[in-house]
């Protein structure tokens, strides 16, 4: 998905998919204003008709695969 960097806020846990309710990972700020966030199931099953309507699109989806700083040597 096309990223565009913006200083916009991070997205947290209590941004929750529009269509399903699941964690946001994205967050499409629309061309004639407002925004939709997804989970990164739909943005991906989205993402073409995102793209034709997207002023900008904030991708956080690389969140699900880093490891956190507090993870044990086992857990890495």
């Amino acid at each position: 998905m096309t990223t565009v960097l913006t200083p916009a806020s991070p997205l947290t846990a209590a941004d929750r998919c529009d269509r399903c309710g699941a964690q946001a990972y994205l967050r499409v700020v629309l061309m004639s204003g407002g925004e939709l966030l997804f989970c990164a199931h739909h943005g991906r099953k989205f993402e073409p008709e995102l793209k034709k309507i997207a002023a900008e699109i904030q991708d956080e989806t690389e969140r699900l695969t880093t490891v956190p700083a507090s993870a044990s040597e086992d857990e890495r």
